[in-house]
């Protein structure tokens, strides 16, 4: 276990697990539907992810949210709250309307406070369920621009939102871990049954 003890390792490690887990779960929802649901299977990944960031962060104590692994990268309530932005401004690229009272200006160090920032995450992935639950199948095939002038589709953007929380799910376990918190889904696998 020692050469998990670097937390970029560690947090590549967890990105990793979680893509495995993720490509399971949509190959399982496929099996029982007869047919894959890019948008069913895609919230049902984001509610997913949305748990376990919440949960996260509730079990991270308020003191460590201003902690950071070094100098110029992000600190734990930072992290938090640009998936927060994240959340709020992507699925604009879907055509959602704009979350009313957002914004991404210094939104992400705009608070070290936990509850505040709990309060962000949590109404930022309503927005963002919200978002991709309007969107129809038609919408999520339409072409369009993406970064840098390159060509897709709705549903690339949709994609890129589920990899980042990922990636950033992974993130925020490898924080949890270097300041000894396990995560919380992890300690009720860990404790013994029957209690």
């Amino acid at each position: 276990m020692a050469r998990f003890r670097n937390p970029i390792r560690l947090g590549i490690f967890f990105t990793a697990f979680a893509l495995i887990a993720t490509a399971g779960a949509a190959r399982a929802l496929a099996q029982a539907s007869g047919g894959f649901d890019f948008k069913t299977a895609s919230l049902a990944d984001i509610k997913d992810s949305e748990s376990k960031f919440v949960d996260l962060a509730k079990a991270i104590p308020a003191d460590k949210y201003t902690w950071r692994p070094g100098e110029g990268v992000r600190s734990v309530s930072e992290v938090f709250l640009h998936i927060a932005s994240a959340n709020y401004g992507l699925p604009t690229m879907l055509g959602a309307a704009p979350a009313v009272g957002f914004n991404r200006q210094g939104f992400e160090k705009s608070t070290t406070d936990k509850d505040k920032v709990i309060e962000q995450l949590n109404k930022s992935f309503a927005y963002l369920e919200s978002a991709v639950d309007k969107t129809s199948d038609a919408e999520l095939n339409k072409r369009m621009k993406l970064f840098g002038g390159k060509e897709g589709t709705a549903g690339d953007i949709l994609f890129l939102i589920i990899t980042d929380l990922h990636e950033h799910l992974g993130q925020m376990i490898a924080y949890a871990r270097v300041n000894s918190v396990v995560p919380p889904w992890s300690a009720a696998r860990q404790r013994p049954s029957g209690h």
